[in-house]
C-alpha cells in the first residue's frame, strides 16, 4: 500500500468515516466463514487475519470454533487495534502494523475479509502473503454491477466512504487470485444487501428488485443490482 493510501487508515481517517469499523457485520462475516469451513470439513488450528479491524470477526470465530485454536490479526491502523483491545485473550491476539514487514510465520488459514479491494497493489500482495499459510479465505465486495455503472456517482461514493481502490465482479475477482497464483478451490455469492441488518432505505426498495432477479439465478441479480460480495477457499 502507497503511503498516501494507507494514510486514511493510520491517521483516523477512516475511523472517522467509519465509526464502528463495522463491527455490526461482523457475525454475519463469520458465519460465512464457518460455512465455509464447515462445507469443506476444515478444522484449522491457527488463523490468522490480515486487516483484522475492530477484531469482532476474530472473536465470533473464536466464541464458535474448538477452543484450543489459536487466531491473531494484523492491521496497520492504530485506532483498529485500541478497538481490538477489549477483545484480546490468550488465544486470540492482535498487532499493529504491515503482515508482509513481521517475521514470516505460517498459518493454517489466513483470512482476507474485505482487504483487497483497498490495496492498492492487490496482485503482489496476493503473491506475497500466498507461502504463509495453506489455506485462504477471501472476501471480496463485488462493486461493479449495472446499476452501480449507471448512477451517477454511485461508484466515487464507495471509494470515499469505504477506501475501496478497486471495484470487481465474480469473474475479475476470480482472474485475479488465478493471475496471483492462487487454486480456487470452492467460491459463492453472498447476499450482503439482503442479509444485512442495517439496510438503508433505497437498499430496502432495490432488494425487491435484487429478489426478483435472484428468480433467474443470484449471479443475475448480482451482475444487475449489485448487493453482494464473494466468498473463496483457495491454496
Amino acid at each position: 500500500m502507497s503511503p498516501m493510501a494507507e494514510e486514511i487508515y493510520s491517521s483516523g481517517e477512516y475511523l472517522a468515516r467509519n465509526p464502528t469499523w463495522h463491527v455490526e457485520d461482523s457475525a454475519w462475516k463469520a458465519q460465512q466463514i464457518l460455512r465455509m469451513l464447515q462445507h469443506h470439513s476444515l478444522m484449522p488450528r491457527t488463523i490468522c487475519e490480515v486487516g483484522c479491524g475492530a477484531g469482532e470477526v476474530l472473536r465470533q470465530l473464536q466464541s464458535n470454533m474448538d477452543p484450543s485454536c489459536e487466531f491473531c490479526g494484523y492491521d496497520i491502523s492504530p485506532q483498529a487495534i485500541a478497538l481490538c483491545r477489549e477483545r484480546a485473550n490468550d488465544r486470540l491476539r492482535f498487532h499493529c502494523g504491515d503482515f508482509l514487514q513481521q517475521e514470516a510465520a505460517s498459518f493454517d488459514l489466513l483470512l482476507l475479509i474485505d482487504l483487497i479491494e483497498h490495496l492498492e497493489d492487490y496482485i503482489s500482495f496476493l503473491r506475497a502473503v500466498k507461502p504463509r499459510s495453506r489455506y485462504k479465505i477471501l472476501h471480496i465486495p463485488l462493486d461493479l454491477s449495472v446499476q452501480a455503472v449507471l448512477r451517477p456517482g454511485r461508484l466515487p461514493s464507495i471509494r470515499r466512504a469505504a477506501g475501496h481502490l478497486h471495484y470487481f465482479t465474480r469473474e475479475t475477482a476470480l482472474d485475479s487470485l488465478r493471475d496471483a497464483g492462487y487454486e480456487v478451490v470452492d467460491s459463492l455469492l453472498t447476499r450482503v444487501a439482503l442479509e444485512s441488518t442495517h439496510k438503508q432505505p433505497r437498499t430496502r426498495v432495490c432488494n425487491v428488485l435484487r429478489r426478483l432477479a435472484g428468480l433467474f439465478g443470484e449471479d443475475a441479480a448480482s451482475r444487475i443490482f449489485g448487493g453482494f460480495s464473494l466468498l473463496v477457499l483457495a491454496t
